[in-house]
Protein backbone atom coordinates (compact mmCIF):
# COMPACT_ATOMS: atom_id res chain seq x y z
CA UNK A 1 0.00 0.00 0.00
CA UNK A 2 1.30 3.46 -0.79
CA UNK A 3 1.63 6.27 1.83
CA UNK A 4 1.22 9.51 2.60
CA UNK A 5 3.94 11.08 0.24
CA UNK A 6 6.49 13.83 2.07
CA UNK A 7 5.83 14.96 5.80
CA UNK A 8 2.14 15.44 6.63
CA UNK A 9 0.23 17.69 9.38
CA UNK A 10 2.19 15.77 12.04
CA UNK A 11 5.21 16.06 11.06
CA UNK A 12 6.08 12.54 10.66
CA UNK A 13 7.80 10.55 8.27
CA UNK A 14 4.98 7.54 8.09
CA UNK A 15 6.57 5.84 4.95
CA UNK A 16 9.85 5.93 6.82
CA UNK A 17 8.12 5.00 9.93
CA UNK A 18 6.17 1.92 8.41
CA UNK A 19 9.70 0.58 6.49
CA UNK A 20 11.19 0.52 9.57
CA UNK A 21 8.46 -1.50 12.00
CA UNK A 22 7.74 -4.00 9.04
CA UNK A 23 11.61 -5.05 8.93
CA UNK A 24 11.66 -5.19 11.94
CA UNK A 25 8.81 -7.49 12.06
CA UNK A 26 10.15 -9.71 8.79
CA UNK A 27 13.57 -9.53 9.57
CA UNK A 28 14.33 -12.63 12.24
CA UNK A 29 12.24 -15.07 9.86
CA UNK A 30 13.46 -14.27 6.68
CA UNK A 31 17.07 -14.53 7.81
CA UNK A 32 16.13 -18.40 9.20
CA UNK A 33 14.00 -19.11 6.24
CA UNK A 34 16.97 -17.76 4.17
CA UNK A 35 19.66 -19.40 6.37
CA UNK A 36 17.66 -22.81 5.67
CA UNK A 37 17.43 -22.37 2.31
CA UNK A 38 20.59 -22.26 2.40
CA UNK A 39 22.12 -25.05 3.99
CA UNK A 40 19.19 -27.16 2.27
CA UNK A 41 20.49 -26.45 -1.38
CA UNK A 42 23.65 -26.77 -0.47
CA UNK A 43 23.45 -30.51 0.76
CA UNK A 44 20.79 -31.45 -2.23
CA UNK A 45 23.74 -30.15 -4.43
CA UNK A 46 26.32 -32.18 -2.94
CA UNK A 47 24.32 -35.21 -2.39
CA UNK A 48 23.59 -35.50 -6.13
CA UNK A 49 27.54 -34.68 -6.44
CA UNK A 50 27.96 -37.74 -4.40
CA UNK A 51 25.11 -39.65 -5.86
CA UNK A 52 26.97 -38.97 -9.46
CA UNK A 53 30.04 -40.16 -8.18
CA UNK A 54 28.23 -43.37 -6.92
CA UNK A 55 27.15 -43.97 -10.51
CA UNK A 56 30.22 -43.66 -12.44
CA UNK A 57 32.11 -46.12 -9.61
CA UNK A 58 29.29 -48.68 -9.81
CA UNK A 59 29.30 -48.63 -14.07
CA UNK A 60 33.38 -49.20 -13.65
CA UNK A 61 32.58 -51.95 -11.18
CA UNK A 62 30.23 -53.70 -13.99
CA UNK A 63 32.66 -53.13 -16.81
CA UNK A 64 35.07 -55.12 -14.57
CA UNK A 65 32.59 -57.68 -13.03
CA UNK A 66 32.68 -59.21 -16.74
CA UNK A 67 33.64 -63.16 -17.20
CA UNK A 68 33.71 -62.11 -20.96
CA UNK A 69 36.75 -59.21 -20.24
CA UNK A 70 38.63 -62.37 -18.82
CA UNK A 71 38.11 -64.71 -21.87
CA UNK A 72 38.99 -62.45 -24.64
CA UNK A 73 41.86 -63.33 -26.69
CA UNK A 74 44.14 -62.07 -28.83
CA UNK A 75 45.78 -62.54 -32.13
CA UNK A 76 48.77 -60.36 -33.46
CA UNK A 77 50.97 -60.61 -36.31
CA UNK A 78 54.56 -59.15 -36.98
CA UNK A 79 53.65 -58.62 -40.80
CA UNK A 80 49.85 -57.20 -41.04
CA UNK A 81 50.93 -56.62 -44.98
CA UNK A 82 51.06 -60.60 -45.09
CA UNK A 83 48.96 -62.14 -42.62
CA UNK A 84 46.61 -61.32 -40.03
CA UNK A 85 44.89 -63.19 -37.46
CA UNK A 86 41.99 -63.06 -34.72
CA UNK A 87 40.80 -65.90 -31.63
CA UNK A 88 38.02 -67.00 -30.06
CA UNK A 89 37.64 -66.90 -26.27
CA UNK A 90 38.85 -70.92 -26.48
CA UNK A 91 42.14 -70.21 -28.36
CA UNK A 92 45.02 -71.32 -26.43
CA UNK A 93 48.09 -68.54 -25.84
CA UNK A 94 51.13 -69.68 -28.41
CA UNK A 95 53.11 -68.61 -30.74
CA UNK A 96 53.62 -69.52 -34.24
CA UNK A 97 55.51 -68.79 -37.08
CA UNK A 98 53.53 -68.16 -40.59
CA UNK A 99 54.91 -67.96 -44.20
CA UNK A 100 52.50 -67.44 -47.34
CA UNK A 101 53.82 -69.02 -50.66
CA UNK A 102 50.85 -68.67 -52.33
CA UNK A 103 47.03 -66.98 -52.25
CA UNK A 104 44.06 -68.91 -53.27
CA UNK A 105 43.05 -67.71 -56.65
CA UNK A 106 39.84 -67.85 -58.48
CA UNK A 107 38.61 -68.61 -62.29
CA UNK A 108 38.48 -66.15 -65.02
CA UNK A 109 37.28 -66.91 -68.79
CA UNK A 110 36.96 -65.11 -71.25
CA UNK A 111 34.99 -65.16 -74.48
CA UNK A 112 36.50 -64.69 -78.37
CA UNK A 113 37.15 -61.62 -79.49
CA UNK A 114 33.75 -59.96 -81.17
CA UNK A 115 32.67 -56.93 -83.08
CA UNK A 116 31.41 -53.68 -81.60
CA UNK A 117 28.26 -53.91 -83.89
CA UNK A 118 28.31 -58.14 -82.16
CA UNK A 119 24.32 -59.28 -82.02
CA UNK A 120 23.17 -62.12 -80.91
CA UNK A 121 21.38 -64.57 -83.28
CA UNK A 122 17.80 -64.33 -84.81
CA UNK A 123 17.08 -66.84 -82.56
CA UNK A 124 17.09 -67.78 -78.86
CA UNK A 125 21.16 -68.62 -77.87
CA UNK A 126 21.83 -70.53 -74.30
CA UNK A 127 24.66 -70.63 -72.38
CA UNK A 128 25.52 -73.43 -69.87
CA UNK A 129 27.81 -71.99 -67.09
CA UNK A 130 29.20 -73.87 -63.96
CA UNK A 131 31.77 -74.04 -61.57
CA UNK A 132 34.04 -76.97 -61.73
CA UNK A 133 33.44 -80.13 -63.40
CA UNK A 134 31.29 -81.45 -60.20
CA UNK A 135 28.83 -77.92 -60.23
CA UNK A 136 25.76 -77.29 -61.22
CA UNK A 137 24.86 -76.22 -64.52
CA UNK A 138 23.27 -73.14 -65.04
CA UNK A 139 21.24 -72.62 -68.27
CA UNK A 140 21.09 -68.90 -69.27
CA UNK A 141 19.02 -68.51 -72.47
CA UNK A 142 19.63 -65.02 -74.11
CA UNK A 143 17.35 -62.90 -76.09
CA UNK A 144 17.40 -63.07 -79.99
CA UNK A 145 19.26 -59.54 -80.97
CA UNK A 146 20.77 -58.41 -77.93
CA UNK A 147 23.76 -56.71 -78.05
CA UNK A 148 27.40 -57.31 -75.94
CA UNK A 149 25.72 -55.20 -73.00
CA UNK A 150 22.25 -56.76 -72.62
CA UNK A 151 24.04 -60.25 -73.42
CA UNK A 152 26.39 -58.77 -70.20
CA UNK A 153 23.09 -58.21 -68.13
CA UNK A 154 20.88 -61.20 -68.86
CA UNK A 155 24.07 -63.68 -67.68
CA UNK A 156 24.69 -61.22 -64.46
CA UNK A 157 20.73 -61.86 -63.51
CA UNK A 158 21.05 -65.67 -63.89
CA UNK A 159 24.31 -66.09 -62.26
CA UNK A 160 24.72 -64.42 -59.36
CA UNK A 161 23.88 -67.21 -57.10
CA UNK A 162 26.87 -69.14 -58.08
CA UNK A 163 29.16 -66.08 -57.46
CA UNK A 164 29.59 -65.90 -61.16
CA UNK A 165 30.12 -62.45 -63.30
CA UNK A 166 30.03 -61.27 -66.29
CA UNK A 167 31.44 -58.42 -67.82
CA UNK A 168 32.95 -56.62 -70.80
CA UNK A 169 36.74 -55.75 -71.49
CA UNK A 170 37.42 -53.39 -74.59
CA UNK A 171 40.16 -52.96 -76.93
CA UNK A 172 40.58 -49.76 -77.69
CA UNK A 173 42.77 -50.12 -80.65
CA UNK A 174 40.94 -52.82 -82.79
CA UNK A 175 37.32 -51.64 -81.26
CA UNK A 176 36.86 -55.41 -80.74
CA UNK A 177 35.69 -56.60 -77.29
CA UNK A 178 35.51 -59.20 -75.08
CA UNK A 179 33.06 -60.93 -72.52
CA UNK A 180 35.20 -61.98 -68.84
CA UNK A 181 33.61 -64.20 -66.87
CA UNK A 182 34.64 -64.27 -62.80
CA UNK A 183 33.92 -65.99 -59.61
CA UNK A 184 33.95 -65.14 -56.18
CA UNK A 185 35.12 -68.70 -55.53
CA UNK A 186 38.77 -69.60 -54.64
CA UNK A 187 40.41 -72.70 -54.48
CA UNK A 188 41.97 -75.58 -56.86
CA UNK A 189 38.91 -77.21 -58.60
CA UNK A 190 36.45 -74.13 -59.02
CA UNK A 191 37.15 -72.85 -62.45
CA UNK A 192 34.41 -71.50 -64.69
CA UNK A 193 33.22 -73.60 -67.28
CA UNK A 194 31.97 -72.20 -70.22
CA UNK A 195 29.66 -74.20 -73.15
CA UNK A 196 27.12 -72.65 -75.84
CA UNK A 197 26.80 -72.01 -79.67
CA UNK A 198 25.64 -69.18 -81.28
CA UNK A 199 27.45 -66.06 -82.61
CA UNK A 200 29.10 -65.36 -79.42
CA UNK A 201 31.05 -68.77 -78.38
CA UNK A 202 33.38 -69.25 -75.77
CA UNK A 203 34.08 -72.14 -77.55
CA UNK A 204 36.72 -73.63 -80.29
CA UNK A 205 35.78 -75.10 -83.55
CA UNK A 206 35.47 -78.66 -81.98
CA UNK A 207 32.70 -77.65 -79.22
CA UNK A 208 35.82 -77.41 -76.63
CA UNK A 209 36.35 -75.02 -74.68
CA UNK A 210 40.08 -73.61 -75.14
CA UNK A 211 42.13 -73.40 -72.29
CA UNK A 212 45.64 -72.51 -73.36
CA UNK A 213 45.19 -70.99 -76.71
CA UNK A 214 48.10 -69.16 -78.50
CA UNK A 215 45.61 -67.52 -80.33
CA UNK A 216 44.39 -63.94 -78.38
CA UNK A 217 41.19 -63.99 -80.66
CA UNK A 218 40.01 -67.82 -79.10
CA UNK A 219 38.56 -68.12 -75.81
CA UNK A 220 40.73 -69.41 -73.03
CA UNK A 221 41.22 -69.12 -68.79
CA UNK A 222 42.62 -65.92 -67.69
CA UNK A 223 43.36 -67.30 -64.18
CA UNK A 224 42.36 -70.66 -63.22
CA UNK A 225 41.82 -71.23 -59.37
CA UNK A 226 44.25 -72.63 -56.77
CA UNK A 227 44.86 -73.67 -53.16
CA UNK A 228 46.78 -70.87 -51.06
CA UNK A 229 49.88 -72.51 -50.16
CA UNK A 230 51.66 -71.33 -46.63
CA UNK A 231 53.40 -72.93 -43.74
CA UNK A 232 53.11 -72.72 -39.89
CA UNK A 233 56.23 -73.38 -38.11
CA UNK A 234 57.35 -75.17 -41.10
CA UNK A 235 54.61 -77.53 -42.20
CA UNK A 236 53.74 -76.73 -45.68
CA UNK A 237 49.20 -76.28 -45.83
CA UNK A 238 46.89 -75.46 -48.55
CA UNK A 239 43.80 -74.10 -48.36
CA UNK A 240 41.11 -72.94 -51.32
CA UNK A 241 40.43 -69.88 -49.52
CA UNK A 242 42.31 -67.24 -48.09
CA UNK A 243 40.46 -67.21 -44.46
CA UNK A 244 42.07 -70.42 -42.93
CA UNK A 245 39.69 -71.36 -39.75
CA UNK A 246 41.57 -74.76 -39.26
CA UNK A 247 45.10 -74.40 -39.31
CA UNK A 248 45.39 -73.69 -35.73
CA UNK A 249 41.83 -74.59 -33.70
CA UNK A 250 40.13 -70.86 -32.67
CA UNK A 251 42.09 -68.98 -34.41
CA UNK A 252 41.60 -67.38 -38.17
CA UNK A 253 44.33 -66.28 -39.97
CA UNK A 254 43.64 -64.05 -43.17
CA UNK A 255 46.40 -64.15 -45.78
CA UNK A 256 46.89 -61.01 -48.01
CA UNK A 257 50.07 -60.90 -49.54
CA UNK A 258 52.83 -63.45 -50.07
CA UNK A 259 55.44 -62.91 -47.82
CA UNK A 260 58.68 -61.56 -49.06
CA UNK A 261 62.15 -63.48 -47.88
CA UNK A 262 63.34 -62.54 -44.59
CA UNK A 263 59.81 -61.23 -43.35
CA UNK A 264 58.42 -64.23 -41.69
CA UNK A 265 54.91 -63.42 -39.87
CA UNK A 266 55.31 -64.20 -36.05
CA UNK A 267 51.53 -65.08 -35.24
CA UNK A 268 50.95 -64.39 -31.28
CA UNK A 269 48.01 -65.64 -29.76
CA UNK A 270 47.67 -64.60 -25.85
CA UNK A 271 44.92 -63.10 -23.10
CA UNK A 272 43.65 -60.00 -23.37
CA UNK A 273 45.41 -57.82 -21.08
CA UNK A 274 45.77 -54.82 -22.85
CA UNK A 275 41.67 -54.36 -22.13
CA UNK A 276 41.73 -56.07 -18.89
CA UNK A 277 44.42 -53.52 -18.02
CA UNK A 278 42.12 -50.69 -19.12
CA UNK A 279 39.34 -52.00 -17.40
CA UNK A 280 40.86 -51.74 -13.93
CA UNK A 281 42.23 -48.46 -14.83
CA UNK A 282 39.07 -47.25 -14.95
CA UNK A 283 38.10 -48.48 -11.83
CA UNK A 284 40.53 -47.12 -9.82
CA UNK A 285 40.13 -43.42 -11.92
CA UNK A 286 36.25 -44.20 -10.83
CA UNK A 287 36.98 -44.73 -7.13
CA UNK A 288 39.77 -41.92 -6.75
CA UNK A 289 36.88 -39.53 -8.28
CA UNK A 290 34.53 -41.03 -5.23
CA UNK A 291 36.93 -40.43 -2.75
CA UNK A 292 38.17 -36.94 -4.31
CA UNK A 293 34.27 -35.85 -4.46
CA UNK A 294 33.68 -37.09 -0.85
CA UNK A 295 36.71 -35.06 0.65
CA UNK A 296 35.64 -32.08 -0.66
CA UNK A 297 32.16 -32.27 0.55
CA UNK A 298 32.77 -33.04 3.94
CA UNK A 299 36.26 -30.60 4.05
CA UNK A 300 36.06 -27.04 6.65
CA UNK A 301 38.19 -24.96 4.72
CA UNK A 302 39.51 -21.96 6.95
CA UNK A 303 39.96 -18.67 4.85
CA UNK A 304 41.59 -16.12 7.21
CA UNK A 305 41.11 -15.03 10.92
CA UNK A 306 38.01 -13.65 11.90
CA UNK A 307 36.43 -14.87 8.80
CA UNK A 308 33.98 -17.73 8.38
CA UNK A 309 34.96 -21.12 6.80
CA UNK A 310 34.28 -22.78 3.92
CA UNK A 311 31.77 -25.64 4.67
CA UNK A 312 31.53 -28.46 2.78
CA UNK A 313 27.62 -29.33 1.69
CA UNK A 314 27.98 -32.95 3.74
CA UNK A 315 29.87 -31.97 6.35
CA UNK A 316 30.07 -34.59 9.27
CA UNK A 317 27.59 -36.24 7.54
CA UNK A 318 26.53 -39.91 8.84
CA UNK A 319 25.70 -41.30 5.15
CA UNK A 320 29.21 -40.60 3.40
CA UNK A 321 30.90 -41.58 6.82
CA UNK A 322 29.10 -45.52 6.23
CA UNK A 323 29.20 -45.61 2.89
CA UNK A 324 32.73 -45.17 2.95
CA UNK A 325 33.54 -47.42 5.48
CA UNK A 326 32.04 -50.40 3.80
CA UNK A 327 33.79 -49.36 0.53
CA UNK A 328 36.96 -49.50 2.30
CA UNK A 329 36.59 -52.31 4.20
CA UNK A 330 35.84 -54.31 1.02
CA UNK A 331 38.76 -53.60 -0.69
CA UNK A 332 41.21 -54.57 2.09
CA UNK A 333 38.89 -57.95 2.28
CA UNK A 334 41.53 -60.75 1.17
CA UNK A 335 39.62 -63.00 -1.86
CA UNK A 336 39.60 -66.74 -0.25
CA UNK A 337 41.60 -67.94 -3.25
CA UNK A 338 45.17 -68.92 -4.50
CA UNK A 339 47.25 -66.76 -6.30
CA UNK A 340 45.63 -62.64 -6.85
CA UNK A 341 44.36 -62.32 -3.22
CA UNK A 342 44.49 -58.23 -2.75
CA UNK A 343 44.69 -55.50 -4.98
CA UNK A 344 48.34 -54.85 -3.25
CA UNK A 345 49.33 -58.22 -5.34
CA UNK A 346 48.10 -56.39 -8.31
CA UNK A 347 50.63 -52.88 -7.53
CA UNK A 348 47.14 -51.13 -6.49
CA UNK A 349 47.59 -49.20 -2.70
CA UNK A 350 46.05 -46.59 -0.85
CA UNK A 351 47.66 -43.42 -1.08
CA UNK A 352 47.84 -40.93 2.22
CA UNK A 353 45.15 -38.94 0.97
CA UNK A 354 42.95 -42.35 0.56
CA UNK A 355 42.73 -42.65 -3.11
CA UNK A 356 44.35 -45.77 -5.02
CA UNK A 357 47.45 -46.25 -7.43
CA UNK A 358 48.95 -48.50 -9.45
CA UNK A 359 52.00 -49.80 -10.05
CA UNK A 360 52.56 -50.44 -13.75
CA UNK A 361 54.68 -52.74 -14.02
CA UNK A 362 53.73 -54.80 -10.75
CA UNK A 363 50.04 -55.27 -12.88
CA UNK A 364 51.40 -56.32 -15.88
CA UNK A 365 53.44 -58.94 -14.46
CA UNK A 366 50.41 -60.19 -12.32
CA UNK A 367 48.09 -60.49 -15.69
CA UNK A 368 51.18 -62.09 -17.34
CA UNK A 369 51.67 -64.70 -14.35
CA UNK A 370 48.35 -65.30 -12.67
CA UNK A 371 45.37 -64.22 -15.81
CA UNK A 372 43.38 -66.60 -14.30
CA UNK A 373 43.27 -65.67 -10.66
CA UNK A 374 42.98 -61.52 -11.58
CA UNK A 375 39.71 -62.61 -13.38
CA UNK A 376 37.95 -64.84 -10.47
CA UNK A 377 39.48 -61.89 -7.98
CA UNK A 378 37.57 -59.76 -9.69
CA UNK A 379 34.48 -61.59 -11.08
CA UNK A 380 31.25 -63.06 -9.77
CA UNK A 381 29.31 -62.92 -6.90
CA UNK A 382 32.31 -63.55 -4.10
CA UNK A 383 34.83 -60.96 -6.58
CA UNK A 384 35.68 -57.76 -5.13
CA UNK A 385 32.81 -55.64 -7.66
CA UNK A 386 30.42 -57.76 -6.83
CA UNK A 387 31.02 -57.03 -3.26
CA UNK A 388 31.41 -53.42 -3.92
CA UNK A 389 28.82 -53.10 -5.76
CA UNK A 390 26.82 -54.67 -3.05
CA UNK A 391 27.84 -51.87 -0.80
CA UNK A 392 27.49 -48.98 -2.97
CA UNK A 393 23.78 -50.33 -4.72
CA UNK A 394 21.27 -49.20 -1.56
CA UNK A 395 22.70 -45.69 -1.70
CA UNK A 396 22.70 -45.54 -5.40
CA UNK A 397 19.53 -47.49 -6.64
CA UNK A 398 16.37 -45.84 -7.22
CA UNK A 399 14.45 -45.30 -4.12
CA UNK A 400 17.80 -45.40 -2.47
CA UNK A 401 19.77 -43.91 0.52
CA UNK A 402 20.23 -41.14 -1.73
CA UNK A 403 17.28 -40.59 -3.14
CA UNK A 404 15.07 -40.67 -0.51
CA UNK A 405 17.29 -38.12 1.13
CA UNK A 406 16.76 -35.80 -2.04
CA UNK A 407 13.15 -36.24 -1.37
CA UNK A 408 13.45 -34.96 1.66
CA UNK A 409 15.37 -32.00 1.27
CA UNK A 410 13.24 -31.29 -1.96
CA UNK A 411 9.98 -31.13 0.31
CA UNK A 412 12.49 -28.88 2.79
CA UNK A 413 12.77 -26.59 -0.05
CA UNK A 414 8.84 -26.25 -1.07
CA UNK A 415 8.05 -25.93 2.03
CA UNK A 416 10.48 -22.92 2.84
CA UNK A 417 8.73 -21.37 -0.55
CA UNK A 418 5.71 -22.13 0.96
CA UNK A 419 6.69 -19.84 4.60
CA UNK A 420 7.93 -17.31 2.20
CA UNK A 421 4.57 -17.02 0.38
CA UNK A 422 3.03 -16.93 3.83
CA UNK A 423 5.39 -14.47 5.29
CA UNK A 424 4.65 -12.05 2.43
CA UNK A 425 1.50 -11.73 2.66
CA UNK A 426 1.64 -11.38 6.56
CA UNK A 427 3.91 -8.81 6.15
CA UNK A 428 1.68 -7.21 3.48
CA UNK A 429 -1.08 -7.34 5.86
CA UNK A 430 1.20 -5.55 8.29
CA UNK A 431 2.48 -3.06 5.98
CA UNK A 432 -1.65 -2.05 5.34
CA UNK A 433 -2.75 -2.14 9.09
CA UNK A 434 -0.09 0.27 9.61
CA UNK A 435 -0.52 2.76 6.80
CA UNK A 436 -4.30 2.89 7.37
CA UNK A 437 -3.73 3.48 11.52
CA UNK A 438 -1.29 6.32 10.43
CA UNK A 439 -2.93 7.56 7.96
CA UNK A 440 -5.91 7.91 10.15
CA UNK A 441 -4.28 9.58 12.72
CA UNK A 442 -2.43 11.77 10.43
CA UNK A 443 -5.61 12.74 9.42
CA UNK A 444 -7.30 13.80 12.81
CA UNK A 445 -4.23 15.84 13.73
CA UNK A 446 -5.10 17.37 10.13
CA UNK A 447 -8.70 18.18 11.60
CA UNK A 448 -7.37 19.40 14.96
CA UNK A 449 -4.92 21.88 13.42
CA UNK A 450 -7.75 23.21 11.39
CA UNK A 451 -10.20 23.41 13.86
CA UNK A 452 -7.55 25.45 16.39
CA UNK A 453 -6.84 28.13 13.24
CA UNK A 454 -10.79 28.32 13.20
CA UNK A 455 -10.44 29.22 17.13
CA UNK A 456 -7.83 31.38 16.69
CA UNK A 457 -9.25 33.52 14.11
CA UNK A 458 -12.58 33.76 15.95
CA UNK A 459 -10.83 35.13 19.09
CA UNK A 460 -8.84 37.62 17.24
CA UNK A 461 -12.33 38.56 15.91
CA UNK A 462 -13.72 39.59 19.57
CA UNK A 463 -13.67 43.45 20.52
CA UNK A 464 -10.67 44.04 22.80
CA UNK A 465 -8.41 40.88 21.45
CA UNK A 466 -5.32 42.51 21.93
CA UNK A 467 -2.90 40.27 19.69
CA UNK A 468 0.03 39.55 20.43
CA UNK A 469 3.58 39.84 18.81
CA UNK A 470 5.39 36.89 18.31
Amino acid sequence: MVGISGLGGSGLDIDSIVTALVNADSAPKTAQLSRLETATTSKFSALGTLKGALSEFQTALAGLNDIKLFENRTASSSNTSSVTATATKNALPGSYSVVVNSLATSSKVASATVASTFESGAGEETFSVQLGSSGAVTEVKIAAGSDLASTRDQLNAALKEQGISANIVNNPSTGESRLVFSSTTTGAGNDIIVSGTGNLSALDADGTQALNSTDPASAGFITQSADAEFSIDGLVLHSKTNTVTDAIPEVTLSLAAVTEAGKTATVKVGQDTSGVTANIKKFVDAYNTLITTSNELTRVVSVGEGKEPVVGGLVGDATVRNLLSSVRNELVNPADQTGIRTLSDMGITTQKDGTLAIDDDKLKTALTDNFDSVGTFFTGDTGITGRLDSKVDGFVKNGGVLEQRMDGLQSTLTDIDNQKEDLNRRIESLQTRLYKQFNAMESLVTQLNQTSDRLTQSLEALPGFVKKDK
